[in-house]
C-alpha cells in the first residue's frame, strides 16, 4: 500500500511585480525587502501583527510612478532577529537607522516614508532622526509613543493589554506568547480588523501567523523597547523642542472618544506641516481601504517640503 501522500507547503504569498531581496543594514543585521515600480522612492513599513504583505495593495498602486520599497523590520518577517543584548537592539532609534541603511543600499539618499503601527513608529523616530533623508512622512493609526503611554490610563486602558504584558523583563512574556501564539496574534487580526477580517485572505492571515510565531522573542523586544528607551528617546525630543519639519499626514482611527485624547492635537505638538484624517476604517486600513490609502500617500508625496538637514 502506499503511502499517503505529504500534502505541499503553501508558497508564502508575495507581492505581484516586486523582487525579494535580503539587503545588510550594518551589525551582521540584513532585511527581507520587496521592490517594485520606478520613479521617486518610498519605504512602506507595516505593523504588528504583520509582515511587508500588509502593503500588498497600496505598493501595487504606487509603483505604477514610483520605486516602491517594502520592508520586513528589524525581528519581523523574513528580516534578522538578533538577539536582545541590551535596550538598543530594538529600540526605534535602531529600527530606524536600518531603514536609512537599506534605502542607501538600494541607491536612495532622500526618500518619502510611510509606516504603519509599529512600522508608524519606527518611520516617526527615522523622520526626527534623519530629516535630510526623509522627504515626507504618514504615520497609520498610532500615536507617537511617548504619547501613547500618556493617553492609556483607566480601565479604558485594557484595549492596550498587551503593551503592558509585552513591556515586562525577559521571560515571561516570551514564555507566556509562545504557549499560545495563534491564539494571541490571531486576536489582534480579528479584533482590530474593521470588515470583519473580509481584506485579509486565508493565505495571508496565516503568514502573518507564521512569521509571528517564529519571531516571538524579538517582537517582545520591540515592545519592550517602546515602555522604555524609545520613551526616552521621545521625552528628549519634545523636551529640545524638536519637531517634524517633513510635510506629515496621519490616518487614524478615533480613539480618542474611549481613551480622552484629541489626536490631531497630540500630533500638532510634533508636526509643522499635518494634515490628520480621521478614517472610518478599521486598523488595517491599508488592506481594507487600499486605494483611498494610495490616495493619501500620493497626495502627501505631493506636497512641498525642504526638510531639515
Amino acid at each position: 500500500m502506499n503511502a499517503p501522500a505529504t500534502p505541499p507547503v503553501p508558497a508564502t504569498p508575495t507581492i505581484p511585480g516586486f523582487a525579494e531581496r535580503r539587503v545588510p543594514v550594518g551589525d551582521g543585521v540584513a532585511l527581507h525587502v520587496a521592490v517594485g515600480g520606478s520613479g521617486p522612492p518610498v519605504v512602506l513599513l507595516h505593523g504588528f501583527p504583520q509582515t511587508h504583505l500588509m502593503w500588498r495593495h497600496v505598493a501595487a498602486d504606487l509603483a505604477a510612478d514610483h520605486t516602491v520599497i517594502c520592508p520586513d523590520l528589524r525581528g519581523y518577517g523574513a528580516s534578522d532577529k538578533p538577539r536582545e543584548d541590551g535596550p538598543d537592539t530594538y529600540s526605534k532609534r535602531t529600527m530606524a537607522g536600518d531603514v536609512v541603511a537599506l534605502a542607501r543600499a538600494l541607491g536612495h539618499d532622500r526618500f518619502a516614508l510611510a509606516g504603519h503601527d509599529r512600522g508608524a513608529l519606527v518611520a516617526f523616530r527615522a523622520a526626527l532622526d534623519h530629516p535630510a533623508a526623509v522627504s515626507h512622512l504618514a504615520c497609520l493609526d498610532v500615536l507617537p509613543t511617548l504619547d501613547m503611554w500618556e493617553a492609556l490610563h483607566g480601565t479604558a486602558a485594557a484595549v492596550g493589554f498587551h503593551l503592558y504584558l509585552m513591556a515586562q523583563p525577559p521571560g515571561l512574556p516570551e514564555r507566556m506568547i509562545e504557549a499560545s501564539a495563534d491564539a494571541f496574534f490571531g486576536h489582534f487580526l480579528d479584533a482590530w480588523a474593521g470588515d470583519g477580517g473580509t481584506a485579509m485572505p486565508a493565505e495571508v492571515r496565516d503568514a502573518y501567523l507564521a512569521a509571528c510565531r517564529a519571531a516571538v522573542p524579538s517582537i517582545v523586544a520591540d515592545y519592550r523597547a517602546s515602555a522604555g528607551i524609545d520613551v526616552e528617546h521621545d521625552r528628549a525630543d519634545r523636551a529640545a523642542g524638536h519637531r517634524l519639519a517633513q510635510p506629515v499626514t496621519v490616518l487614524q482611527q478615533d480613539w480618542g472618544a474611549a481613551l480622552g485624547y484629541e489626536a490631531a492635537g497630540l500630533w500638532g505638538a510634533w508636526a509643522t506641516d499635518l494634515r490628520h484624517r480621521t478614517v472610518p476604517y478599521g486598523h488595517y486600513m491599508a488592506e481594507e481601504a487600499p486605494e483611498a490609502v494610495a490616495g493619501e500617500l500620493r497626495e502627501l508625496m505631493g506636497r512641498q517640503g525642504a526638510g531639515r538637514a
